[in-house]
């Protein structure tokens, strides 16, 4: 039950920057949180560490270790991005637009607001305060939108709304004290870049571009009158009136350090003062698309010297610069491209667009997609396993169903064909069929070799569809209903309706046949749960009345026990063989927490959300997950009705019902503060709120917070493994699993049972002692160690000596040692004698071993899924290598 968060899925790209560590990872801000993904291994994870409200900027160093998130109350984090820990925070007085590493990492600029902020970058060292602020440039007249940094570190390009770009120095110049202003651009400026030799590493030219397609390319004039695009020292500047005298000669050779206040009183380069006082002047104007689109998002590699540029109509432009040569114009969406930006080597692009919540990652010269991931752009309503835990597939508003690898995070197959929300999803015991139930109508089952929808079950009149089942040898399906109150049966055979069971007087939104027979239980808002006996025929087994309404029910794994959770916020287990109710656990208090913004009571006096709408049964039925419209999940232990724990979902104050006390001063006479939109930013630069339901605006029913999400839990499911859990959440798909990290557990201790003693035995050629001695221990690594040092023939004589106490742990290393060690033999050998020896005992204690068992052979289908891909590409080899074997 140690569990910890391991990964956000089908959460959106809602807006913010996204930027490439280390050439293949993609980072994105996700709500208040930060996903990773691996565009070479195709696996995303998500941090571990939350900020308090939704991430507006994020900058990686440019070694990738480091990372600076920042969200919309411009407070920061500074993580480690290896280590996946927070190092320091700090909260700036301005709203951050921008924020960039220096090239040689060491300084930060920060845009906040109209100033120009240059802080020293922290480093792994514990200090009271680590961030430094060294310089602030306050020349702006309006908010900074885009930043560069030269190649030496030492200038800044900062582009602001007022219509320019400024070339800043943090050397401290007596001659020249204010900032170059590169002019004539007529919208807001949107990228600006310093344009670098790849041979000498020095800046020719400057980039600044505009929203209205504008981009002016600035070059530097030489004493002859002509641009010059060689190098910098042969460039000399006409003397001004009343220019006080240099210190320089004719080949500008600084002669005197001390007329420079620098950092030591010098300059560390000589360029750096010759770039400072270049005369720069407009060298090539040009526009990007001669379209009513606006230019939303644009990034420059160096390396390449290339340009890309996106546009609020989808489209996105592929330049050669200086030439302005178009090397792709092509159209990845209909919305607003809000960030485009390069790989280090520069054969990625990578689009984010927030009003889809898609990111996408294009390689142009294969014009290809390398990721095209989509989260769910509305809640996220139920989930299903499959049934050896390497599958997870998801149901939203947004009507699609989406199937998603575990291991890595990502989705690899989506279903769009339902026409309204998908509320229900059920996965059949051979593991390539998924069921999902919607409120169009329809029940539809899925074929996951194919990915297609291979049949609909369908009923004569319309209905609204909230509940699915099907029973164990997958014949029969079944579907509760919003609006008849009814129950359909379909033959999964033939498609055909075979029954219709009438006698709820309400909603049936719970529904699940029984893991040990037939017997079909429904739970209903009419304050009932019913037993069907669908073969049969004979309608209604028996009723258990309840004291108000009924929400939702599940079976315990073994099917002796049934669990249902009421209105009233308890939650009561029932006997469904003997008919009797067992004890209910109390939860209103457990559940309790958050307030939304338009609630006049405290939380703690609150009626609303105290109750659970969804349970699930741990994998030996020892415990119970429960959550509903909280932010909390209560995990209680069966047997003795308490409260093993709490589980907050998330910290995110961008989210309604977090918090517990509100403050009175943000109240007023025409309610909420928060909820007056007094927003005056410009929606087509920046991040775009997350506003997930703008058409629901002013509608009757709609929610009171004008789109303002609130937290809450829909779904709740434990994989058949019991190692790990999810939720559907506001927020996505939360799942959290085993935390690896607590490793000593010691079951069967003694004076004699050490590491040492351990050691000693393999040492001396006892194997089963060492064994038992490791499991006795319970330590992870020495189990390991002593399974792989047993020979192959001890194999048998060691497994018949194991206690079957122990069977549990041994089998869990098993499984893990089968994904992660080369010794494939040797341990299907190990399970092989594990079964033959312990075969009637795994099998009379089924329940309490189901965990191990998933483990393991979720483990060798994988396996054997890997072995069966590898010997299928390879089909044509294998043979002509077995052939020229036996020529020889």
């Amino acid at each position: 039950m140690n569990y910890r968060f391991q990964n956000l899925l089908g959460a959106p790209y809602r807006g913010g920057n996204v930027v490439v560590v280390n050439n293949t990872l993609l980072v994105s801000p996700v709500g208040n949180r930060v996903s990773v993904t691996d565009l070479s291994k195709s696996e995303t994870l998500t941090l571990p560490c939350q900020s308090s409200t939704n991430l507006r900027r994020i900058a990686a160093s440019p070694d990738g270790i480091f990372l600076l998130a920042i969200d919309e109350k411009n407070r920061c984090l500074f993580i480690n991005l290896r280590r996946r820990v927070v190092l320091h925070r700090i909260t700036f007085k301005h709203p951050v637009s921008t924020a960039k590493f220096s090239p040689d990492g060491q300084l930060i600029a920060v845009a906040a607001g109209k100033l120009l902020q240059i802080w020293r970058s922290p480093g792994f060292r514990k200090e009271f305060f680590p961030f430094e602020l060294v310089k602030t440039f306050a020349d702006c007249n309006d908010k900074i939108t885009a930043l560069d940094w030269s190649p030496d570190s030492n200038f800044i390009l900062a582009g602001s709304k007022d219509l320019t770009v400024r070339l800043f120095c943090l050397k401290k110049l007596k001659s020249y004290s204010k900032p170059f202003l590169f002019l004539g651009h007529r919208d807001a400026i949107v990228g600006c870049f310093f344009g670098i030799d790849k041979k000498t590493n020095k800046v020719l030219r400057v980039y600044t571009i505009s929203r209205d397609g504008a981009i002016f390319s600035w070059g530097y004039r030489g004493g002859d009158g002509k641009f010059d695009g060689g190098g910098l020292q042969e460039i000399s500047e006409p003397e001004s009136p009343g220019t006080p005298e240099q210190n320089f000669d004719g080949n500008l050779t600084v002669k005197k350090r001390k007329d420079f206040d620098g950092k030591n009183g010098t300059l560390d380069d000589e360029s750096d003062f010759l770039l400072h006082r270049l005369k720069w002047e407009l060298m090539k104007k040009d526009y990007f698309m001669q379209a009513p689109a606006k230019l939303t998002a644009c990034d420059y590699h160096t390396g390449l010297n290339m340009l890309v540029v996106g546009f609020s109509n989808g489209v996105f432009g592929l330049y050669q610069m200086p030439d302005f040569v178009c090397i792709q114009l092509l159209s990845i969406s209909r919305e607003k491209i809000t960030t485009a930006v390069f790989n280090d080597l520069g054969n990625w692009l990578t689009f984010g667009c927030a009003k889809l919540g898609q990111l996408l990652v294009w390689e142009w010269k294969s014009e290809s997609y390398i990721l095209k991931q989509q989260g769910h752009y509305f809640d996220v309503n139920c989930l299903a396993y499959s049934p050896d835990s390497q599958l997870l597939a998801t149901g939203a508003d947004d009507n699609k169903v989406k199937v998603w690898t575990v291991s890595s995070g990502c989705c690899f197959v989506t279903f769009s064909e339902h026409t309204n929300a998908v509320t229900a999803l059920h996965f059949m015991a051979s593991n390539h069929c998924l069921l999902s139930a919607s409120l169009d109508g329809t029940v539809r089952a899925w074929d996951l070799f194919r990915y297609r929808n291979f049949r609909t079950f369908i009923t004569p009149t319309s209905k609204q569809f909230v509940s699915l089942a099907a029973d164990q040898s997958g014949e029969v399906i079944c579907a509760g209903t919003l609006d008849s109150f009814e129950i359909y049966v379909w033959s999964m055979k033939t498609g055909r309706l075979l029954d219709v069971l009438s006698g709820h007087e309400g909603p049936v939104h719970g529904l699940m046949f029984s893991p040990t027979n037939a017997i079909l239980a429904s739970s209903s808002w009419d304050k009932t749960v019913r037993l069907w006996d669908v073969f049969e025929g004979k309608g209604a087994v028996e009723t258990f009345s309840h004291t108000h309404d009924v929400l939702t029910l599940v079976y315990r794994p073994d099917g002796k026990q049934l669990a249902c959770s009421t209105l009233d916020g308890l939650i009561h287990f029932w006997d469904p063989l003997e008919g009797l109710l067992m004890y209910t656990i109390e939860g209103r208090r457990d559940i309790a927490g958050g307030r939304l913004m338009t609630d006049r009571r405290s939380a703690a006096n609150s009626m609303t959300g105290k109750c659970f709408t969804t349970l699930c049964y741990s994998a030996d039925g020892s415990y119970i997950l429960a959550g509903g419209s909280s932010k909390y999940i209560c995990m209680y232990d069966v047997a003795d009705q308490v409260l093993l724990r709490r589980f907050q979902i998330t910290h995110n104050l961008s989210l309604d019902g977090v918090l517990d006390f509100l403050n009175s001063k943000n109240m007023t006479e025409a309610g909420p503060l928060e909820l007056i939109d007094d927003d005056n930013s410009d929606t087509e630069e920046g991040v775009d709120k997350q506003t997930q339901s703008k058409l629901a605006y002013d509608l009757p029913g709609s929610m009171p917070n004008h789109g303002r999400p609130i937290i809450r839990t829909k779904c709740l499911r434990i994989a058949p493994t019991g190692r790990n859990w999810a939720a559907a959440t506001t927020e996505g798909v939360l799942v959290y699993s085993m935390d690896d990290s607590f490793i000593f557990d010691p079951t069967d201790l003694d004076i004699d049972v050490t590491p040492e003693a351990v050691d000693a035995a393999l040492n001396d050629g006892q194997p089963k002692r060492a064994l038992i001695l490791s499991l006795r221990l319970n330590e992870d690594a020495l189990i390991k160690k002593c399974i792989i040092a047993v020979s192959p023939a001890e194999v048998p004589a060691v497994a018949s000596s194991v206690p079957f106490k122990h069977l549990q742990r041994l089998l869990e290393a098993l499984a893990h040692l089968l994904e992660n060690c080369p010794h494939l033999e040797f341990v299907l050998r190990w399970c092989q004698e594990l079964c033959r020896v312990h075969g009637p005992s795994i099998q009379h204690n089924s329940r309490n071993l189901l965990p191990a068992l998933k483990s393991l052979q979720k483990a060798i289908t994988r396996s054997h899924q890997d072995l069966a891909d590898t010997c299928s590409s390879n089909e044509y080899m294998l043979q002509y290598l077995c052939s020229t074997s036996h020529k020889r």
